[in-house]
C-alpha cells in the first residue's frame, strides 16, 4: 500500500492524524482516540514511501538530521507530514487537514474572535496544546480578513499547511526553510516587504519572539501561535523565554502591543458526535496590561473572569455557550471530496444547441391540432402568429 492508500483510509474513518511505523499497524486518531487499522506495515515499504515523499536531496538531509517536515496533497486531503527515525526505523506522523480554508463560523468558533483581527497593529497569540486546532483557528482568522479587508498578508510557515486564494486581501505564503533559511531571517525580510499583517506559524525561540514583538510595535498586525494550556501560561512563557534582566522590558513590550490571546482545547460532543474547539479568550484591557507589566500572570484568570462584558471568555463560560448551541458545522462526508484536489476540475456544463427555427409550413398546424407551442428563444413573427390564432378560432 502507498501513502495515498493510507490517507484514503484515514479520510474514510474521519481521522485527524495517522501514525505510521515499520513493523506496526497503521494507527488513526479518530475523535481523539487512537485506533489500529489493518495488518503490520513492512519496514521497507515505509522507507520507500518516505523516499518518494522527500526526494533524493531531501532524503539525504533527513538521514543527517533525523527528521523532516513536508506538506503534500494526497487523496483529496492536504497533509502535513513529519518524518522521524525511531528504534524500529522510519516513522511518520500525518496530520490530515481540511482541503479548503474555512471562516470562524464553519470552524465552529465563537464570532467574538473576529475582534482580534479588527485592529491594524498589535499582537494576537493563538495557543493551546499540540493537536488542538491552532493552525485551523489561525487560518480562519486569516480568511476573515481575506473576506472583509484589503490587506497585504505575509505568512511564514514550517511547513505550509493551508493554501489561500486572494479575495479582498493579497496573501503571500513563505515556507521555512524552502523560501527563507530561518524564521528570524524571514521576519526581518518581511518587514521590508510592506506587509499589513504578518503571520508566524510558531514562536519557538527567544529571537523569534523578540522579532515578533518588534514587528507588532512597528505598525503591523502580527498573528502567531505557541504551545500553552492557558492564556496566562502563554504570556508567562513569552516573558520567561528571556534572561531575568530582560524580562521587564519584554513584559512592557508585550503589554503595549498585545491585542489578545486565545487558548483552545478540542472537546468531543457526545450529543453531536463532533469535536469542536473550546476557548479561553483574553483581550488587552487595562487590567490585563497592568498584570502583564507587573509580571502578575496569576491575575490573568481574574481579569478574564471579570471581562465578560468586554468580550473575554473563560473556559467555563465558553462551555456554557457550547451547550446552548444547536447548530454545528460538520466536515463534508468523505465521498464529497475529490480524490485529488490537485487535478480535480469542475464539471463542464453542457450548452444546449439552439433549436432550429421551424419552417412556415410547419409553423401552421392543421385545424384541431394540439396547442400552439412557441419557444422563448425563438424569434416570433407577430403577423404569422396572428394568422395561426385566426385559423385555430375558425
Amino acid at each position: 500500500m502507498s501513502l495515498r492508500d493510507w490517507v484514503q483510509i484515514g479520510r474514510k474513518l474521519g481521522a485527524s492524524d495517522l501514525h505510521i511505523e515499520g513493523g506496526g499497524a497503521l494507527v488513526a486518531r479518530v475523535g481523539g482516540q487512537l485506533r489500529p487499522v489493518g495488518e503490520p506495515l513492512a519496514g521497507n515499504v515505509v522507507i520507500q514511501v518516505g523516499k518518494d515523499i522527500l526526494g533524493a536531496d531531501a532524503w539525504t538531509q533527513f538521514m543527517e538530521r533525523g527528521s523532516a517536515d513536508v506538506s503534500v496533497v494526497l487523496a483529496g486531503m492536504r497533509c502535513r507530514i513529519n518524518l522521524f527515525r525511531t528504534i524500529r526505523g522510519l516513522a511518520m506522523a500525518v496530520r490530515l487537514l481540511s482541503p479548503s480554508v474555512h471562516d470562524l463560523r464553519t470552524c465552529n468558533l465563537h464570532p467574538d474572535l473576529r475582534k482580534l483581527v479588527e485592529p491594524s497593529t498589535g499582537l494576537v497569540v493563538i495557543s493551546g496544546p499540540t493537536g488542538c486546532g491552532k493552525s485551523t483557528t489561525l487560518a480562519a482568522l486569516i480568511e476573515e480578513m481575506n473576506a472583509t479587508r484589503a490587506r497585504h498578508i505575509i505568512t511564514l510557515e514550517s511547513p505550509l499547511e493551508y493554501l489561500y486564494s486572494n479575495r479582498r486581501s493579497f496573501i503571500r505564503q513563505r515556507e521555512i526553510p524552502t523560501h527563507s533559511p530561518t524564521f528570524e531571517q524571514a521576519i526581518v525580510d518581511a518587514l521590508r516587504e510592506n506587509p499589513d499583517v504578518l503571520v508566524i506559524s510558531e514562536m519557538r525561540t527567544p529571537e523569534v519572539i523578540r522579532l515578533t514583538l518588534n514587528a507588532a510595535e512597528t505598525g503591523h498586525l502580527v498573528l502567531a501561535t505557541m504551545h500553552s494550556a492557558t492564556c496566562a501560561e502563554a504570556l508567562s512563557r513569552i516573558s520567561m523565554a528571556f534572561p531575568a534582566d530582560l524580562q521587564s522590558n519584554i513584559r512592557a513590550q508585550l503589554a503595549d502591543s498585545l491585542v489578545g490571546v486565545v487558548c483552545q482545547r478540542l472537546e468531543f460532543l457526545e450529543s453531536h458526535q463532533l469535536r469542536v474547539p473550546r476557548c479561553e479568550i483574553l483581550l488587552a484591557s487595562s487590567g490585563a496590561k497592568g498584570s502583564i507589566r507587573s509580571g502578575q500572570f496569576s491575575q490573568i484568570a481574574n481579569v478574564i473572569q471579570s471581562g465578560g462584558e468586554d468580550g473575554m471568555w473563560t473556559f467555563d463560560r465558553y462551555q456554557r455557550w457550547m451547550e446552548q448551541q444547536r447548530e454545528w458545522t460538520r466536515p463534508p462526508p468523505p465521498g464529497s471530496i475529490p480524490d485529488d484536489l490537485s487535478t480535480a476540475k469542475p464539471a463542464l456544463k453542457a450548452t444546449p444547441k439552439p433549436a432550429a427555427r421551424p419552417s412556415p409550413a410547419a409553423a401552421s398546424p392543421p385545424s384541431g391540432a394540439g396547442p400552439i407551442e412557441i419557444s422563448i428563444e425563438e424569434e416570433v413573427d407577430l403577423t404569422e402568429l396572428a394568422k395561426r390564432i385566426e385559423q385555430r378560432t375558425r
